[in-house]
């Protein structure tokens, strides 16, 4: 199924999704899991399209499958690779070349409501990774998540009583928290990869500053380097806090006020051309970021330097 490229599909419901797919409605309103190892339901080449979904949905490649189309681009979608998705992200059209095997888990948030997972899940930055930021499991990785799979599998299988809901929620949040750990893993092990993109990141704030982009673009934002990288802000946050400690954002700050002490301490500009040159539209607003990264004002600094 086309789209118009100006029209937004979303899908509503997990119902809706079943519908999508070609499956038999779903046994709970607000969760699914669809095993494509055994289901013979699904033809990759009626995949629906889709722009957004209303829920959460985390797919886990069992086998390898060929390739994905996400987007304009086609990426590979290995054995034990997992993609998350959030509510209300744009995700701009997927398509499957080759043949499905794994697990598509669909959960709405309501699902969670009353729960603490339905605040700490917006904690897990994964769920705005792109494609080619996906999670690639060890063997062992990706037997050990097999077996969370295996209990929620198993859990939607039987009759829901009173103690079906905490069940899930527990495997759920297991699951995710595995999620968290195996990116931590994979951040250290791609470490040369990512140390590239850190240099290329150093380069990239170092022009943003020596060419005063700034005053056309205003103070450098995550957003601005991470489309510059052709990374999601989150991942390529992510990836910094491995590698230095500092999110993007305290990152960039850092930076800044690295510039803004050379600035101080080589010219004779006021401290706010100081600031306008930094992107600042207010000096207040650059003073009191200083004096919160230094515990010392513009002018102590340059005072103290001379």
């Amino acid at each position: 199924m086309k789209k118009p490229e100006d029209k937004i599909f979303t899908i509503h419901s997990i119902t809706e999704i079943h519908k999508a797919f070609g499956l038999p409605k779903p046994k709970h309103p607000l969760i699914s899991l669809i095993n494509f190892n055994e289901c013979k339901f699904f033809n990759p080449d009626n995949a629906p399209v889709y722009d957004v979904l209303d829920f959460y949905k985390i797919a886990f490649s069992t086998q390898s499958i060929g390739r994905l189309k996400y987007g304009q681009g086609y990426y590979d979608f290995d054995e034990g690779t997992m993609l998350f998705t959030a509510p209300h992200q744009l995700i701009g059209g997927v398509d499957y070349e080759g043949e499905i095997k794994g697990y598509i888990l669909f959960i709405h948030p309501d699902f969670f409501q009353g729960y603490p997972l339905a605040k700490t899940i917006k904690d897990y930055g994964f769920f705005s990774y792109s494609v080619k930021e996906a999670l690639h499991l060890s063997d062992s990785e990706k037997e050990t998540l097999l077996s969370v799979y295996s209990i929620i599998e198993k859990e939607l299988n039987n009759s829901i009583d009173e103690f079906s809901q905490d069940v899930l929620i527990a495997q759920l949040e297991l699951l995710v928290s595995y999620a968290n750990r195996f990116y931590k893993r994979q951040f250290v092990t791609r470490k040369k990869v990512n140390n590239d993109i850190l240099a290329k990141t150093e380069a990239l704030i170092d022009t943003y500053f020596s060419q005063t982009l700034s005053l056309e673009k205003g103070i450098l934002s995550v957003h601005y380097l991470a489309e510059q990288l052709h990374l999601t802000p989150g991942y390529l946050s992510d990836m910094l806090r491995s590698l230095t400690g500092l999110n993007a954002r305290q990152y960039i700050h850092l930076k800044l006020i690295d510039k803004a002490k050379e600035r101080l301490s080589t010219t004779t500009l006021s401290v706010s051309e100081i600031a306008y040159e930094l992107g600042f539209e207010h000096s207040q607003s650059f003073n009191k970021l200083f004096k919160k990264k230094t515990n010392k004002s513009p002018l102590e600094f340059r005072a103290e330097y001379n």
